[in-house]
């Protein structure tokens, strides 16, 4: 089963005038694998997947696959709340290259846990492609229940669960009843995630600091929580403001200001609000990536 450990990047989608910024993306792909992150997630949350058509989903992913070349890993997104529909998008995943999938929780029609265990179940035993689950019920509306992560963990195809439900504690629980890669879902929680066992994080902060989340989760992962914890506090209020409006808003503000992309969004998101964006540019400027 594939070992996934360190520093994930959950790819932001650029966009121009209302298209796909391919170059800004090759771009940010770069600066990533020069970051030596583990490897990349596109068209997840973060990158805006609900606001793409499905041929922009894949190509998305078609060309992730293709700029990285092998260096990092690529765990598409190709989630839904259709389970029909996510083992398509999985399976067309598998045939561009994606050497993993993020599987949400299915959102909206609000599943039963064992709706929710029939449904990552099929998924992961008709495409083959290792999954890792993502525990969001901020968005879903509905937890994948630590019992029920027990039991998927069982399938040697699903190899990790992404945890942003804020718990720390959840780590020690799954790790208490199953064996199964733990992935922090949330930047500020990274360090003490791992702290109790968890493997890694997929990050938003990473978009724009790769190499310093590289190094703040080697640290970590090699023990040295003192050298971890000074970037841990050097980035916090980063970590912090990320979530200042909805992700991915702040993330793509940071990036159109440090000028690596267009503050560019599609509808229903838009740009950040000017008191945020305020309080964004201080926290940018406080850990050193804006003058």
């Amino acid at each position: 089963m594939m070992e996934f450990k360190g520093v994930y990047t959950a790819l932001i989608t650029p966009f121009r005038n209302g298209e796909i910024d391919w170059d800004a993306l090759r771009k940010i792909v770069e600066l990533q694998v020069a970051g030596r992150v583990a490897g990349l997630v596109p068209v997840g949350t973060t990158g805006e997947s609900p606001t793409l058509s499905c041929k922009e989903h894949l190509e998305v992913i078609r060309r992730v696959v293709e700029f990285a070349a092998g260096r990092c890993r690529i765990i598409a997104g190709t989630g839904a709340n259709s389970t029909a529909e996510a083992v398509e998008l999985t399976r067309e995943a598998k045939e561009l290259g994606a050497d993993a999938t993020l599987q949400v929780t299915p959102y909206y029609n609000k599943p039963t846990q064992e709706g929710i265990y029939r449904h990552f179940s099929t998924v992961a035993d008709k495409v083959g492609l290792p999954v890792v689950l993502y525990n969001v019920p901020g968005r879903s509306s509905v937890p994948i229940a630590e019992a029920t992560v027990a039991r998927l963990a069982k399938n040697p195809v699903i190899a990790a669960v992404k945890e942003a439900a804020g718990s720390v504690d959840r780590v020690s629980m799954l790790k208490d009843i199953c064996d199964i890669t733990v992935l922090s879902g949330d930047d500020s929680l990274a360090l003490p995630m791992v702290s109790v066992g968890a493997a890694g994080v997929i990050s938003v902060s990473s978009n724009i600091i790769p190499a310093e989340m590289s190094e703040m989760l080697d640290l970590a992962l090699a023990g040295d929580f003192k050298g971890a914890l000074k970037l841990h506090q050097k980035y916090y209020c980063l970590f912090r403001d990320q979530f200042v409006e909805t992700n991915p808003i702040p993330i793509k503000a940071a990036m159109a200001m440090a000028g690596m992309i267009a503050e560019e969004y599609r509808l229903p998101l838009c740009e950040l609000s000017p008191e945020h964006r305020e309080k964004l540019a201080a926290s940018l400027k406080r850990c050193g990536i804006l003058k």
